[in-house]
């Protein structure tokens, strides 16, 4: 029996218009009423998916959120971090050294404040166009404030060019730091203890939750972690090829209600 649903939000619970269909609220609200947990699983910060909670009615004490891909998890009601991995100033500063001699635009974020860093003058991040809720400054690396915590880094910039740009960033750096591609334009750059599984797992834990009662919803190569994790693992019908090789139930499309087929066929059967 499932208890726990792990829930990614970009390709998966939302539209390509960023929006909740009816029948996916209808279906969480009814899974949330019969015990289970619904937890959002994203890279956004908390302040970024308020209106999301709200509208899936996710605010009770008891409600939780896994921001920044696994850095923090976070309780609904009052924001309080539970658990978190900060990044420090020197991975920061590894990090923009890597990205000024490659010529890829980086971004740092902390809380619900994006850092624009000049690593790429000729190759400006595209980050605000592709998360426009949260604020935005551009600072030299000596100006980044010191006494903040380092959620994660992102690289943000087209496809074709950023592709070709990660063939070229060193093997080490990938037991340096959690790095993956969440989106087509988007490369990530956490904390290497972060990612959507041990999160998952350490708020299963504390709830009580065996791994096997869990259910995770995704479609990209940043949820790779918790399908992998999760007692039953689904991916999305337009989730990743390589994603849905690992899945245990491959569901419907984003635009077809997919969180919702996934939902009536694997967990509410169990609660009649």
């Amino acid at each position: 029996m499932i208890k726990l649903i792990a829930l990614d939000l970009d390709g998966t619970l939302l539209k390509k218009d960023k929006t909740i269909s009816q029948k996916n609220i209808d279906c969480l609200r009814q899974a949330k009423a019969l015990g289970v947990k619904i937890v959002i699983c994203t890279g956004r910060p908390l302040a970024a998916i308020e209106a999301i909670i709200d509208e899936i009615g996710l605010r009770d004490t008891g409600d939780y959120s896994i921001t920044f891909n696994g850095g923090a998890v976070q309780a609904n009601a009052s924001g309080e971090v539970m658990r978190a991995h900060f990044l420090n100033r020197s991975q920061v500063e590894d990090v923009f050294t890597l990205m000024q001699k490659i010529d890829l635009p980086l971004d740092v974020i902390s809380e619900a404040t994006c850092y624009h860093l000049p690593t790429a003058k000729e190759h400006p991040s595209i980050y605000q166009t592709l998360n426009p809720i949260l604020s935005y400054e551009d600072v030299t690396l000596e100006e980044l404030p010191k006494d903040i915590p380092y959620h994660k880094m992102v690289v943000a910039y087209e496809m074709d060019y950023l592709d070709e740009k990660i063939k070229v960033i060193p093997t080490d750096y990938y037991q340096k730091f959690n790095m993956m591609k969440s989106r087509t334009r988007l490369l990530e750059i956490l904390h290497p203890e972060v990612s959507k599984a041990n999160a998952i797992n350490e708020l299963a834990t504390h709830l009580g939750i065996e791994q096997a009662e869990v259910m995770a919803i995704g479609d990209e190569e940043n949820d790779r972690s918790m399908i992998e994790y999760a007692g039953i693992g689904v991916v999305m019908g337009n989730g990743n090829p390589e994603l849905k090789k690992v899945a245990q139930f491959v569901s419907t499309t984003n635009e077809e209600d997919g969180v919702a087929h996934a939902i009536e066929t694997l967990v509410l059967p169990d609660y009649q």
